[in-house]
């Protein structure tokens, strides 16, 4: 018998964030969320809390965890769709439909029970977060920025009624072999397109400086260029500091471009990181001493890069200055760089999508997020 409980006492939280670590023990492909930012979920003044609710789930049988679900009522997005919708995240599970149902059965309820018409997930509280049911590319490494399951998670989920909402793909992305007249053209094309925009790269002399000059011009266009993609939502103040924050750790000056207008006003951005991965994988996402030693060398000498995000303002989209994306990705790589892991591009993102076939590109996983209705549709009534 599958008995859930909502989460509330230390040691529940606890069994909360700690489940997964036990299920994907030696796993060489899971890749654990930081401890600590799983463990401040919890508290009242988690930086989410002015635009989100949440409840917590655990399934237990004969008095072990045998599964987890968190359910998120993201207020800021409902508003911004138009939406009456509750999303599920952090949902893991053992084999075993019994459990998945009655885990999913809790959050549909506690949506339901808030006036919501639609459950859909796996979505954090934004973007920022984890996101997508992992369906393709299980043998390959997990980014830290990106979720790992074992692939029964699909059949889970779709046997509760879940149906596809939208894919998100992943690629593995090198600096083209053999090609470089094509490369020489298109750092041409770029220069020119500067030159006729009159547009710079931006310059800083170290990550402080960059933070200060250039911090909130990047939150402004991020909001702009990513307004309409799925899911997203606006940066509240709490979020853009805890951003900051995290962003420090990792932040290389060498894979951040800028592009500046006559104004000074920034039109375009790019960053990706140094791959933390591996650093954090023995540690169980715990900052131990082994654990920072291990991320200060794969910050100094990564061998790959999460791409991080990418943006342009609307101005300058069509303008070709994805054709500076495309240079600044290349400069990036060029630093002794194995390869770059693109992270979550939407399938219907096409600009982003085409871009990539001009590399040497592998697309390796594939990331789902379903959506099911919580409340039926009245039927129509034809009058006669």
């Amino acid at each position: 018998m599958i008995e859930i409980k909502q989460v509330s006492t230390k040691k529940q939280r606890k069994q909360f964030v700690e489940f997964p670590l036990n299920l994907y023990k030696n796993n060489p492909n899971f890749v654990p969320p930081l401890y600590a930012d799983e463990m401040a979920m919890f508290k009242k003044d988690y930086f989410y809390n002015d635009q989100a609710k949440s409840a917590f789930f655990l399934a237990y049988r004969d008095g072990n965890v045998v599964g987890r679900i968190q359910g998120i009522l993201q207020m800021a997005a409902n508003e911004k769709w138009g939406q009456k919708r509750v999303r599920f995240t952090r949902f893991d599970a053992i084999d075993d439909q019994e459990v998945a149902s009655a885990l999913f059965n809790a959050v549909e309820e506690w949506g339901k029970s808030l006036g919501m018409t639609e459950i859909v997930g796996p979505l954090g509280y934004s973007d920022l977060e984890r996101e997508g049911l992992l369906i393709e590319g299980f043998d390959y490494l997990a980014t830290f920025e990106e979720q790992y399951n074992y692939d029964y998670y699909q059949n889970l989920v779709e046997s509760c009624g879940y149906e596809k909402d939208i894919d998100w793909l992943e690629h593995q992305v090198r600096r083209p072999i053999g090609k470089d007249e094509e490369i020489e053209r298109i750092k041409k094309l770029s220069a020119r397109m500067m030159e006729k925009y009159n547009l710079h790269f931006g310059t800083a002399k170290n990550t402080a400086e960059f933070v200060k000059k250039y911090a909130d011009k990047i939150f402004r266009v991020w909001d702009e260029a990513y307004s309409n993609i799925y899911g997203c939502v606006p940066f509240t103040d709490k979020v853009k500091k805890q951003m900051l924050e995290q962003f420090k750790l990792v932040i290389d000056m060498r894979f951040i471009s800028v592009i500046l207008d006559e104004n000074e006003e920034l039109v375009a951005f790019g960053f990706a990181f140094p791959s933390i991965a591996k650093a954090v994988q023995k540690s169980g996402g715990r900052l131990t001493i082994p654990c920072l030693i291990r991320l200060l060398k794969a910050i100094k000498n990564p061998k790959v890069l999460d791409l991080a995000i990418v943006g342009v303002v609307d101005k300058y989209r069509n303008k070709g200055v994805s054709m500076n994306l495309f240079a600044m990705i290349l400069t990036m790589l060029e630093h002794d760089i194995d390869f770059m892991e693109t992270n979550l591009n939407l399938e219907n993102n096409y600009p982003i999508l085409n871009m990539w076939k001009s590399f040497d590109t592998v697309q390796h996983k594939r990331r789902r997020c379903y959506v099911k209705k919580l409340v039926d549709e009245p039927a129509t009534v034809i009058a006669e």
